[in-house]
């Protein structure tokens, strides 16, 4: 009898193991990415992921021909980079109409992201959870819209952008394809 407690006790504590594990999983959802092209004369590349994540979309970034230091880093309004400046990408990615501002703040655009961090060497990486983005098309959604790399750090409050200076890398935001996917 006690055999069978001991054995009971221990699969229940291994069960409950278990599902604390996966509680403290995310669902993970759509992703989308977007590959940073130089623009303004610089050497920026690099890429950018979106993933949804419960709730929120999952930023994460590697950029490389960076100066050191901070740079403004948003998603804009049109997916489009052919401009050898990237104005072509329109504004910030504002649907709510609000005024600039800090990504964690409640008055700030939904393409407002926290600035990028460069080293010594021009290399920046970033992870970020962001609540006002959307893995989707349409008027609140940033698919098939740009992400845009600025020479200068966003200052989270000066109108209408931040003044981050030049745009010196753009991506198309686009779909990622599914696992097991033709195409």
């Amino acid at each position: 009898m006690k055999t069978r407690n001991v054995i009971g006790i221990a699969s229940l504590a291994s069960a409950a193991t278990l599902l604390a594990a996966c509680a403290g999983m995310s669902a993970a959802g759509p992703k989308a990415t977007a590959t940073l092209e130089p623009r303004s004369g610089s050497s920026v590349s690099g890429t950018v992921s979106f993933q949804a994540v419960g709730q929120k979309v999952r930023v994460e970034a590697s950029v490389a021909g960076l100066t050191p230091g901070e740079h403004g880093f948003h998603v804009h309004e049109v997916g489009d980079c052919s401009a050898a400046d990237a104005t072509s990408a329109k504004g910030h990615f504002n649907p709510a109409a609000k005024q600039h501002g800090h990504h964690g703040s409640a008055e700030h655009h939904a393409g407002d992201m926290p600035n990028l961090k460069a080293d010594s060497s021009g290399k920046a990486t970033i992870s970020a959870e962001l609540d006002t983005l959307s893995l989707t098309e349409g008027p609140s959604g940033i698919l098939n819209r740009s992400v845009v790399i600025h020479a200068d750090p966003d200052d989270y409050k000066s109108q209408p952008a931040g003044n981050s200076g030049k745009r010196v890398a753009c991506g198309v935001i686009r779909a990622a394809a599914a696992a097991g996917s033709s195409y």
